[in-house]
């Protein structure tokens, strides 16, 4: 029996913590409880990619308000907060969208700190978690401790006990019947949708190889400033820490891993490859490598190629390609997706892409189209959960010069998070008196 939109989110958003409660600046009960009918949404992580899912969020046909914003660093709140009351937004038809009408985030529920998801997830139905993955599981297994539906950003983790507790956690999500979202798209594009559904329907037969890219120049730094500690300097670079990122085999390549999965309908076995650092190679870099090639081999003994790079001043693709015992895709890039026979190159299907939607966009629409009518639909996060894993695999075989095998990497007991985290804490990795930080070396790198 359907339940009553208001009703589900009573129950599905009831606020568990009474003395978080009475320490607010305001306390009514029936905001928490959600008995309006608006669903109320909190942004944890408030950076670029945080900013863009609350406005696609903020963008949704529905009654939507963001009443609450959490972030570690008050200059990355106050960026998104003027970028949402300000920009301008349009949606796919070229309309602009008033979101900063949706907006009511005033100064006390602007939360700053380590700790201040905890505040700002209270007071939500829907939560959007798009702080660096390392802390995603934490902030995820609160969430659904809260009773909330849930928009996460990929990766769900950095190693493997950051997967094992997202799996935990999914399940309880599922006993809960809160519906989560992880921001792999592509699994939201119509393009990827239609190709999908004739791949598995047999349409190129069995997927027996095949190869998959996120090779760029790379991406941001920021410089070291006087008087910052350690740790603050390695959470404002996130991305080449591992315990942050994951290296960008894991927080971008993930994408087209998860690709690789999902034509596949299941997960490797095996991974094994090389990878290093060549071009980007300062101290500003990091930890992470610069490239990885890796060859994940399936249950049947497919095998798919999986590449990612950062070289600037290279050529630059981000696409999958697949054969099969009848057929092969090519790209799956836009318009361009088109299944081939193999005998004479015959179009099997080709996509027409009149009408397509921003796959960002749908993923919102979706869910909080499914959170509007009361029902429970979306249950991303174990998927998320294993292609994160697959991706964690291939870090550890190019790290390692070693052949990983599946269970190795999800029961490895290796823990890349900082025992204490706080300001003045330390993390694990720290760099030399040269200002260099240490690099994975294969054959002698431990990883499980």
């Amino acid at each position: 029996m359907e339940t009553n939109r208001r009703e589900f989110l009573k129950t599905s958003s009831l606020f568990t913590g009474g003395a978080l409660l009475s320490s607010l600046p305001f306390s009514s009960y029936g905001y928490h409880n959600s008995n309006d009918d608006v669903i109320k949404i909190a942004l944890i992580g408030c950076g670029g990619r945080g900013t863009g899912a609350a406005a696609q969020a903020l963008s949704t046909k529905q009654n939507v308000k963001l009443v609450a914003m959490a972030d570690a660093f008050s200059d990355r709140l106050e960026g998104a907060y003027t970028a949402l009351t300000k920009r301008k937004y349009k949606n796919d038809a070229g309309e602009e969208v008033n979101v900063a009408s949706k907006i009511d985030v005033p100064k006390e529920r602007m939360f700053v700190g380590l700790e201040a998801y905890k505040q700002a997830i209270a007071l939500a139905d829907v939560v959007i978690l798009a702080t660096p993955p390392g802390f995603r599981p934490w902030h995820f297994e609160e969430a659904v401790k809260q009773n909330k539906h849930i928009f996460m950003e990929k990766p769900v983790a950095t190693d493997g006990p950051g997967v094992r507790k997202v799996l935990e956690v999914a399940e309880e999500a599922k006993r809960k019947k809160l519906n989560v979202v992880v921001g792999l798209q592509r699994h939201y594009q119509r393009n990827y949708r239609e190709a999908m559904d004739r791949i598995h329907d047999g349409k190129i037969g069995d997927i027996v190889g095949g190869s998959v890219y996120w090779v760029s120049g790379g991406v941001w730094n920021n410089p070291r400033k006087p008087g910052q500690t350690e740790m603050e300097y390695q959470m404002r670079n996130w991305y080449y820490f591992n315990w942050l990122c994951g290296d960008h085999i894991t927080e971008q390549h993930i994408h087209n891993i998860d690709v690789a999965n999902w034509v596949k309908q299941g997960y490797p076995t095996e991974a094994r490859g090389t990878g290093g650092r060549q071009v980007r190679t300062g101290k500003e870099f990091g930890e992470i490598f610069d490239h990885h090639i890796v060859d994940f081999t399936y249950g049947d003994g497919a095998i798919i190629n999986s590449q990612c790079r950062h070289y600037e001043g290279t050529y630059s693709i981000v696409d999958e390609k697949f054969l099969g015992t009848k057929g092969r895709i090519d790209s799956f890039n836009g318009n361009n997706t088109v299944l081939k026979a193999y005998k004479g190159g015959k179009v099997l299907y080709a996509h027409e892409g009149k009408g397509d939607r921003n796959p960002y966009q749908v993923e919102h629409d979706e869910l909080f189209e499914t959170i509007a009518k009361g029902e429970y639909k979306f249950a991303d996060a174990e998927n998320g959960a294993k292609s994160t894993l697959t991706s964690i695999m291939g870090r550890m075989a190019t790290y390692s010069g070693k052949v990983i095998k599946w269970e190795e990497a999800l029961n490895s007991n290796i823990s890349l998070f900082p025992e204490k985290l706080a300001w003045d804490a330390l993390p694990k990795l720290l760099p030399g008196a040269d200002g260099y930080y240490p690099v994975a070396v294969p054959g002698k790198t431990i990883v499980v």
